[in-house]
């Protein structure tokens, strides 16, 4: 005869089935994160706005999505980064394209597999509030550079493309970290650098405003960051491939959602100010369009722009073997489907 009551067995029963289906989803996890291939990543600089992609490709799981348990290592620059790809201590890098152009002349076996700042982002900035308003009024001026930086070698075709007088503007080494002070304190009338390196810090710290002058305005074309790998990487193009598309999709995701962007680079890093994070992406925005590259997907890079920068390096950047674009990137594992086209403003 038939009750509703419940046995000790069912009771039992019922229990495992519970227990079962409580642990499943723990034990699927553990399976999923044993079948993700670990790769390591140096990054070109520490966490920031214009390389947040990376961080956020992380935190959104589109790493994981592609098979990848990515380790983001912070860098010290895209020479540091250059050479730690180049021995093999790293599969992936973000570094900038003119300092591994001028790595692969030196032998390092190096290749761009996706650009992200494919505009130059160097720039000579003043205050505002100076009498600066175009770039030949830096002539008669002080300006400061970094010395053997990619900012510092281009500077003379910067001078050239405004039509500067090199004798009748003074150049001097500043370090990254007084250059912004030097210039609000009126020490430099004038400082050269990465647009989104230093007008945040002067914007949000130092209560004001900057005029830049971008180096591309004059005609000086030169790839910068982008994803690197080692030559021998080249022949596993699932691994390339999930990268780059991974990647991509956090770079325009950040994008689309700035406050979020600001919000994962401090957990990342958690001394950093949000207000100079959102400025320093907004800036970088403005590098990932070219009008070679003009409603193209986001890492696609174009021949004349590489060209281009071959032709800066070899003018200025103190190349003097032989080097040809092609040798320097491919396009081969950049994604092709049309949501992978950024925003064409800046």
């Amino acid at each position: 005869m038939s009750t509703g009551s419940l046995t000790r067995r069912g009771l039992l029963q019922a229990g495992a089935s519970v227990a079962a289906s409580l642990s499943l989803p723990a034990i699927v996890n553990a399976q999923s994160l044993k079948s993700l291939r670990p790769v390591s990543f140096q990054s070109d600089w520490i966490y920031g706005g214009p390389n947040a992609g990376f961080a956020i490709a992380k935190e959104k799981g589109y790493f994981a999505d592609v098979g990848l348990d990515v380790t983001i290592n912070q860098g010290k620059g895209s020479g540091n980064t250059s050479q730690i790809v180049a021995s093999k201590a790293a599969q992936f890098g973000f570094a900038d394209g003119f300092v591994v152009g001028n790595s692969v002349s030196k032998g390092m076996k190096l290749k761009m597999v996706g650009g992200i700042y494919r505009r130059n982002p160097c720039a000579a900035m003043v205050l505002e509030e100076s009498d600066v308003e175009t770039p030949k009024d830096l002539e008669g001026k002080t300006v400061g550079i970094a010395t053997g930086t990619a900012q510092f070698q281009q500077w003379p075709a910067f001078m050239k493309g405004a039509g500067l007088d090199p004798s009748k503007v003074r150049v001097v080494n500043v370090d990254g970290a007084g250059a912004g002070p030097a210039l609000i304190s009126g020490q430099l009338n004038a400082i050269g650098g990465f647009a989104q390196g230093y007008i945040p810090g002067i914007e949000v710290r130092g209560k004001k405003k900057v005029r830049a002058f971008w180096y591309a305005d004059e005609g000086v074309t030169a790839m910068s960051n982008g994803i690197i790998v080692h030559d021998d990487l080249l022949s596993e193009a699932e691994l390339i491939r999930g990268m780059v598309r991974a990647s991509v999709k956090g770079f325009l995701y950040g994008r689309a959602n700035p406050e979020e962007l600001t919000q994962i680079v401090k957990k990342y890093s958690e001394t950093t100010d949000v207000a100079i994070t959102l400025r320093e992406a907004q800036l970088s925005w403005s590098t990932w369009v070219t009008p070679t590259t003009a409603n193209k997907p986001l890492g696609w890079m174009a021949a004349e722009d590489w060209t281009s920068t071959v032709a800066v390096l070899k003018a200025y950047g103190g190349v003097t073997t032989p080097l040809e674009a092609a040798e320097l990137y491919t396009n081969e594992f950049v994604p092709t489907e049309a949501e992978f086209v950024p925003p064409q403003n800046a």
